[in-house]
């Protein structure tokens, strides 16, 4: 991924570590900075099936899920699967479609699987999504609630590259799109493999004890309204085991915890007098405020 998402190494360890918890994440930046140049060559790199849906106000639930047609030559309902059926889903502006429409990511962000006419269908595995918004324009745009939010084991940006990186993507661009060239290093059988050991990850406890008082500050702390749910603690928790599997460790480290805490709980909170995701900036310097205090195991 490095060789055509340049000088983002950070980004990529964050994307890969949520593909490797099974988990969402949410890319909020402009247009035109790489994010969907960054899903694609995740999913190039792991042999996975990639899929793009551009969210707009016309955006029906079924244009995500898929509906059940009728096929004149055999008289019989058929499933038709929508876009939603791949392994990496980039969901782009997904907050330009309104709630009834994002809503039909929920249950296949939490279960993996999607409901039309009553029937059941399992989605491929691995699954994650890669959802993106620009936090800069909030005309036509429909906020993400809470219970959305809450799905995505990260948020974070991509930012503009520095002057050097973006001399370095002049030059790599001049004779095509790199990332098309990308080989995959991973089959999917493999991915599942590894997203299983996570979950084997061995944490201390006086490591779990750090993660609850993380969390259990942002449910009492006067700058927050609403402090991450149990949901987020359990995915917090997996975001951590991931981390120490993408630095080849079988156990977690206060790095680790410290490392995640900012992009895996920043947008699980409420602060006081700023809308859901109104400054993202400053949520995120007051988690990162109230965090340091708290002790750290030795």
């Amino acid at each position: 991924m490095a060789k055509v998402v340049l000088g983002k190494d950070e980004l990529i360890d964050l994307l890969v570590v949520a593909f490797l918890a099974g988990e969402h994440v949410l890319l909020e930046d402009v247009p035109g900075v790489g994010k969907t140049l960054t899903a694609k060559a995740l999913a190039r790199s792991l042999d996975a099936k990639f899929t793009r849906l551009q969210f707009t106000p016309d955006l029906l639930p079924s244009d995500i899920t898929g509906s059940t047609i009728y096929r004149s030559d055999t008289g019989q309902f058929e499933f038709a699967p929508g876009p939603i059926f791949a392994n990496i889903v980039l969901a782009d502006e997904i907050n330009r479609a309104p709630p009834r429409t994002q809503s039909a990511l929920l249950e296949a962000m939490s279960e993996g699987q999607v409901t039309v006419d009553g029937v059941t269908h399992e989605l491929p595995k691995p699954f994650m999504v890669v959802a993106t918004q620009n936090p800069f324009e909030y005309e036509g745009t429909y906020a993400l609630p809470e219970s959305q939010l809450d799905r995505f084991l990260l948020r974070t940006s991509i930012g503009y590259p520095a002057r050097d990186v973006e001399r370095n993507i002049l030059t790599t661009h001049q004779s095509g799109e790199p990332v098309d060239e990308l080989q995959s290093m991973l089959g999917t059988e493999e991915v599942l493999a590894a997203q299983t050991n996570v979950g084997k990850v061995r944490m201390d406890d006086s490591l779990v004890d750090y993660l609850l008082n993380i969390v259990d500050a942002t449910r009492h702390h006067g700058a927050f309204q609403v402090g991450v749910s149990t949901r987020g603690l359990i995915s917090f928790h997996r975001g951590c085991q991931a981390m120490a599997i993408r630095r080849g460790r079988d156990y977690v480290t206060p790095d680790d915890i410290k490392q995640m805490a900012v992009p895996a709980l920043a947008h699980r909170v409420l602060a006081e007098g700023i809308f859901q995701g109104g400054n993202r900036q400053a949520v995120e310097q007051q988690l990162a405020d109230l965090i340091e205090p708290i002790p750290v195991p030795v």
